[in-house]
């Protein structure tokens, strides 16, 4: 599948400049707003602002900026139906076919000991899972990527053969849904922190390491360590 258009919003920025700019070296146009916009014009990465793609401001202090069908129409097409093609078309709706995007660091500022709720709330992220599983969920059509230790593997791969491959695209699309379950299971474990058992228990984890075997020679094993 050929990237033609990315909408690049991410909290974490690490490495973000060099991987839009790569992009962008590529012919890929770039779309972005808040301050993920900020940093890559700043960094003179040439952007379209979510904004004008839109039409619509953000408003409500950045809650709402990519809740707009003209941003989830554009992900969201199926590229195998020429109904939705034409849907796209009617609509004056351009697809998009790559979306970065990882989430506001809840996790980090729950933790924190002195954390008020009303600051907690504000990184409970809407726009952007909306966009991850929006993009996961028609990964046959669209990239999505959470991480960014897979930022250089995304950009080999489309120097290398000016595509994301089937496979990849799926690889990725598991990352993102295993992305925004981890999240939402933290902010489920916030909200029922002063319970001693309550009625939902959300464990998320990732893997440490493959063992040698399990509790026989016979079985296979892994570690896992609860995320955060």
């Amino acid at each position: 599948m050929t990237i033609r258009r990315a909408l690049i919003s991410v909290s974490d920025k690490e490495e973000i400049v060099d991987f839009a700019r790569g992009l962008a070296d590529q012919g890929i146009e770039i779309i972005s707003s808040g301050g993920t916009a900020g940093a890559l014009r700043d960094a003179g990465v040439p952007v379209i602002t979510v904004a004008e793609v839109t039409g619509a401001p953000e408003i409500l202090g950045g809650r709402v900026k990519t809740l707009h069908p003209k941003i989830h129409g554009g992900i969201l097409a199926n590229r195998k139906l020429d109904e939705h093609i034409e849907e796209l078309k009617r609509e004056g709706i351009e697809p998009i076919d790559l979306v970065v995007c990882n989430l506001y660091p809840f996790e980090r500022t729950a933790s924190h000991p002195s954390v008020k709720e009303d600051d907690v709330l504000e990184q409970i992220d809407i726009g952007g899972p909306a966009m991850v599983r929006a993009a996961a969920k028609n990964w046959p059509s669209v990239g999505v990527v959470v991480d960014p230790g897979r930022y250089d593997e995304i950009t080999e791969e489309l120097r290398a053969t000016g595509v994301l491959s089937d496979a990849t695209r799926r690889s990725l699309a598991q990352d993102a849904f295993a992305h925004t379950a981890g999240y939402d299971a933290a902010i489920a474990r916030y909200f029922t922190r002063s319970e001693d058992f309550p009625d939902s228990l959300i464990v998320a984890t990732r893997k440490v390491s493959d063992l040698r075997y399990g509790e026989n020679p016979h079985q296979a094993a892994a570690f896992y360590r609860p995320a955060g």
